[in-house]
């Protein structure tokens, strides 16, 4: 591929979600860029969150239901996934360094990167009564 034109809209988009921590959905990020550019259209934003995610700009969440959440995090981490809400958090946690070699041991190819996310159930579903 080459070089990308430069694009306000792309640009707004990776800075809103290097700004949030709440994961959002497609359909969020276009209501928050509605408010800076008020005639985007909901393909321009799934657009530019496809490329984002293709050039390894922004990452994206898929959950086992709900749709799919972005973030703009891209150093190491793991995610938390509520089975109630579906919201995605950030998990901190210690590194942890030697799984890439735990997980090679039994693997011949080769193993560059994992992704955790941890699933059940959220501080406010679990505070609400949706624990169950």
């Amino acid at each position: 591929m080459g070089a990308l034109k430069y694009s306000r809209q792309r640009e707004s988009i990776k800075e809103l979600l290097r700004t949030r921590g709440d994961h959002p959905t497609a359909d969020m990020v276009y209501e928050s860029m509605r408010q800076i550019y008020p005639n985007i259209s909901l393909g321009t934003v799934y657009r530019n969150l496809s490329l984002l995610v293709s050039i390894g700009e922004i990452s994206k969440i898929s959950t086992p239901q709900g749709a799919d959440r972005f973030d703009g995090r891209l150093s190491p981490h793991n995610h938390f996934i509520c089975r109630h809400c579906h919201k995605v958090s950030d998990v901190e946690m210690e590194e942890m360094d030697d799984m890439l070699e735990r997980a090679g041991r039994k693997f011949s190819g080769i193993i560059d990167g994992y992704t955790i996310h941890f699933t059940g159930v959220c501080r406010e579903c679990k505070f609400s009564g949706k624990s169950c």
